[in-house]
C-alpha cells in the first residue's frame, strides 16, 4: 500500500461545456471520492490523468510531473482509489492510495501549523495538511 499527496494543475481553466473548474474544487470537501481518468488520446499529454469530482464535473488533472508515474501504475492494473485533500492558497490536491482501501488523510502535523506552510501562523481552514518531507519522489 502507498498513499501519495498530488497536486491538481489547470484549475483555472474553463471546461468545455462552460463549467468552472475552481468553483467545483472549493465546492469539493476534505475526504469526498474523486475520480482519476486516464487520457491517453490528450493531444498535449499521453499521461494526462483528468480528476473528477464527486458530481462528475472535471477540476483539473494530475501535474505532469507525476502522470506518468501514476498512468503507469494504473495502465499495469493497480488499482487507485482517490479522494479530494484540499485546497491551499490557490491549489488544489488529492490523496491517492495504491494497494486497496481507501485513502486517508493526512494528520495534522508540526509542519502544518509552522508559517511556511500556513497563512497567519494558524492550521488551514480548509482541513488541507501537506505530508511532512519525504523522498524526491522524482518524474
Amino acid at each position: 500500500m502507498q498513499e501519495l499527496t498530488l497536486a491538481v494543475v489547470g484549475i483555472d481553466f474553463p471546461n468545455a461545456d462552460g463549467s468552472n473548474r475552481r468553483s467545483e474544487a472549493m465546492m469539493t470537501l476534505p475526504g469526498e471520492p474523486l475520480e482519476l481518468v486516464p487520457e491517453p488520446k490528450n493531444k498535449h499529454d499521453s499521461n494526462a490523468i483528468a480528476v473528477i469530482s464527486p458530481r462528475g464535473v472535471q477540476i483539473g488533472y494530475l501535474s505532469a510531473e507525476r502522470a506518468p508515474y501514476i498512468s503507469g501504475r494504473m495502465g499495469r492494473g493497480e488499482d487507485a482509489v482517490a479522494i479530494f485533500q484540499g485546497m491551499d492558497g490557490g491549489s488544489a490536491f488529492v490523496r491517492v492510495r495504491f494497494g486497496g482501501g481507501a485513502p486517508t488523510l493526512p494528520p495534522v502535523s508540526s509542519a502544518a501549523t509552522s508559517s511556511s506552510r500556513c497563512l497567519n501562523q494558524r492550521p488551514d481552514p480548509d482541513g488541507f495538511y501537506p505530508d511532512d518531507d519525504g523522498p524526491d519522489w522524482g518524474a
